[in-house]
């Protein structure tokens, strides 16, 4: 039997997507064997962040309490005309590590899932169609994930946005083999995206 606040530590860490009970046990045994200092820390961070963090209402982007809009959708040295759709805030950041993209962002805030419950009206897919006027946008750069359901979502996407804006360029993240990866570890998905997006020499 364990003391109740060492359970209870085991149990809220279980909470995390990913953390199994094993690993649950591992993190709390660690917090308590380490300085206090640690964990009032990590308390403190997580007390805060519901009240430090919101959603830029142009582009769905994480910011700050005190900003009103995204940096990436203020940012003067953005190309408003160019936007990039992705499911979730975090795949920005993953962007963003290439230095290579100068356009703003549209986050849709998951991705057509039936048996999630997630239907389309549930994402932001108006305030997209409303930023196409907006912002005289020309292309949108649709970059779900590689999954049924943002497959999905990207077909939804691509027929809603034509109908809406038939001259709209949409274009879509390039599928294929990553670099440095064996045909024979590569899964049929991949290899299928792979000859469909394959260039010529």
């Amino acid at each position: 039997m364990l003391p109740k606040a060492l359970t209870n530590a085991i149990e809220a860490l279980g909470m995390l997507p990913g953390v199994g009970p094993r690993t649950a046990e591992r993190y709390a045994y660690y917090l308590f064997k380490s300085s206090p200092k640690i964990a009032e820390g990590i308390a403190t961070a997580l007390t805060e962040l519901h009240d430090g963090v919101k959603s830029c209402p142009v582009t769905f982007a994480l910011i700050g309490a005190d900003e009103e809009l995204s940096p990436f959708y203020t940012d003067e040295t953005r190309d408003k005309t160019t936007v990039l759709v992705v499911e979730e805030p975090l795949d920005i950041y993953a962007i963003e590590q290439t230095h290579s993209y100068k356009g703003t962002y549209h986050v849709l805030g998951g991705a057509v899932s039936p048996i999630d419950g997630i239907t389309p009206d549930q994402l932001h897919i108006k305030e997209l169609i409303d930023r196409i006027d907006k912002d005289n946008v020309e292309e949108v750069i649709i970059a779900t994930n590689p999954s049924v359901e943002g497959e999905s979502t990207a077909l939804l996407l691509e027929k809603m946005l034509h109908e809406k804006s038939p001259k709209l360029k949409l274009t879509r993240l390039a599928r294929g083999l990553p670099l440095g990866v064996d045909l024979s570890y590569a899964d049929q998905i991949t290899l299928n995206a792979a000859l469909e997006n394959r260039t010529e020499l």
